[in-house]
């Protein structure tokens, strides 16, 4: 049997891996919404919204993917180590 024949396997399996090692925590989650939503508004984040939204944010991991949620809204999205703020 030829090695190549498994290195799509072993590439598969090595994302995986790294998917749920590199799955941002509800800290990252927080602290990126945090910086974004003052970064979009400086009157917002002088009033500490973006504290408020991270504060009463609802974190929620997939094993691969996390999001946060504010409400029935969602707040964000993190995989592989990168939080992403939606609008």
């Amino acid at each position: 049997m030829s090695k190549t024949r498994f290195l799509p396997v072993i590439l598969l399996a090595t994302g995986v891996v790294g998917a749920f090692v590199l799955n941002p925590s509800a800290d990252q989650h927080r602290e990126k919404i945090k910086v974004v939503v003052s970064e979009r508004s400086p009157v917002e984040g002088l009033l500490g919204l973006g504290q408020l939204t991270s504060f009463v944010s609802k974190y929620h991991s997939v094993g691969l993917a996390s999001y946060t949620t504010v409400g029935d809204k969602t707040a964000s999205i993190g995989a592989f180590g990168v939080v992403y703020v939606v609008d």
